[in-house]
């Protein structure tokens, strides 16, 4: 399919390659189970939806260790072109399930931001533990039940820090506060968190970040978000609750929200590449459906009502495709257009594959509101793309502040 020839061009030759098994994989095991188990994604036993064979066989195949660094056993990326290998490869295991995908790049952003701010011992004691357990997730807990905007802006005052605190008192910190609309929040095994220290100053001053196993005492899993879509991610509730660590649990004092770049640049790039995974699928679905479903004598494709909406639909995907590889490549470069190309692309794979996925339904016609036929799911999907890792309008906030730094608004609070 020419979409496809479009990709091959642009891939090196390590990235195609691991694209072709995760493609492989997701044909073999996970379209196969989300067509015939579609009801699991209706279950209200979170810890039964997705079967434990799937992330058995994406660790078999080396994706579920993305991210961790190779001496503990994780698997090797060229750094020049890491982030654009993860958005490939996310993009592929989303086509299947964008729940699944969640899952997954949970544990390469986390390796990520692990590997840059943890201190050795916290990584020798962790890191083989990700790589011997393949039900092994890891989560990142920021978002809080309000102001979850001003993280993104930021809203750099003391009154936008952060609710959950944490305070040094002896040789323990004593954590309470509570954190929502966690990615893996109801089943991950150890989680970074986020608390503010330092209530005098702002939060880009005042926020330091620690790692918490989930054991630890204080610790309340309180419950799996029911989400609209990207159901097999079982979205959680924290609690902590005079929750102590030691001392040397520490991740990063005071900047923590500063030096968490290195997970939030990559985390936009595989938010779009998650989008556009969906949309593929959309696409795919319905490019089938419409060559094959007669409605007025002729199938479906050589009405021309069908034909304009299949080229949108391919438009936009090789749209959102070819900002998401420029945005890529500018993370793995280090470049100073980054944050915006990144914020870019969040937004216009948000809004684009939506679009994509109410194309889709609408050519199914009555089939695509049907909950065995899969393209209604889709579209749920999609629709949460709008309010992950920051709400559109945010990133519209964060794209107009990043082009024009000296006259923008603050977008939140009094002007300065």
């Amino acid at each position: 399919m020419l979409l496809d020839d479009m990709v091959e061009r642009s891939l090196p030759e390590e990235t195609r390659m691991m694209r072709d098994v995760t493609r492989k994989f997701v044909d073999e095991h996970v379209i196969p189970f989300m067509r015939q188990h579609w009801q699991q994604e209706w279950s209200m036993r979170p810890d039964g939806r997705l079967p434990d064979r799937i992330l058995q066989v994406a660790d078999e195949i080396g994706i579920r260790t993305l991210g961790v660094p190779e001496e503990f056993g994780g698997m090797a990326l060229d750094p020049r072109t890491e982030t654009q290998t993860f958005a490939v490869i996310s993009e592929e295991i989303s086509r299947g399930d964008c729940g699944l995908s969640d899952k997954l790049v949970q544990i390469w952003k986390v390796s990520v931001l692990l590997r840059n701010v943890a201190p050795r011992h916290l990584q020798e004691l962790w890191f083989p533990r990700v790589v011997e357990d393949p039900s092994f997730l890891l989560a990142h807990c920021l978002t809080e039940p309000r102001g979850a905007s001003d993280r993104w802006l930021p809203y750099n005052v003391p009154e936008a820090a952060m609710q959950t605190r944490a305070a040094l008192k002896g040789d323990r910190w004593v954590i309470n506060g509570r954190k929502q609309f966690i990615s893996n929040g109801y089943d991950a095994k150890l989680y970074v968190v986020y608390a503010n220290t330092n209530p005098k100053v702002g939060m880009l001053q005042g926020t330091s970040s620690f790692l918490v196993p989930r054991a630890t005492p204080g610790l309340t899993v309180q419950r799996c978000n029911e989400t609209l879509g990207g159901r097999f991610m079982n979205n959680g509730e924290i609690v902590f609750e005079d929750m102590e660590l030691p001392r040397d649990h520490l991740l990063a004092e005071g900047d923590a929200l500063m030096r968490a770049g290195i997970y939030f640049r990559p985390g936009k790039i595989i938010q779009g590449s998650k989008n556009l995974g969906v949309g593929v699928r959309a696409f795919e679905e319905t490019a089938k459906y419409v060559q094959e479903y007669v409605q007025g004598g002729r199938i479906l494709i050589k009405h021309q009502a069908t034909a304009l909406r299949l080229a949108d639909m391919a438009t936009e995907i090789c749209a959102v495709r070819g900002l998401l590889r420029e945005a890529a490549a500018a993370v793995d470069a280090k470049a100073p257009e980054a944050d915006v190309l990144c914020n870019m692309v969040k937004l216009y794979a948000s809004e684009s594959v939506l679009r994509v996925c109410k194309h889709a339904m609408e050519l199914h016609g009555g089939n695509g509101t049907m909950l065995d036929f899969g393209i209604e799911k889709l579209y749920r999907d999609a629709s949460m793309f709008l309010h992950m890792d920051g709400t559109v309008d945010v990133s519209k906030f964060k794209i107009v502040k990043g082009l024009f730094p000296d006259t923008a608004g603050k977008y939140a609070g009094p002007e300065a």
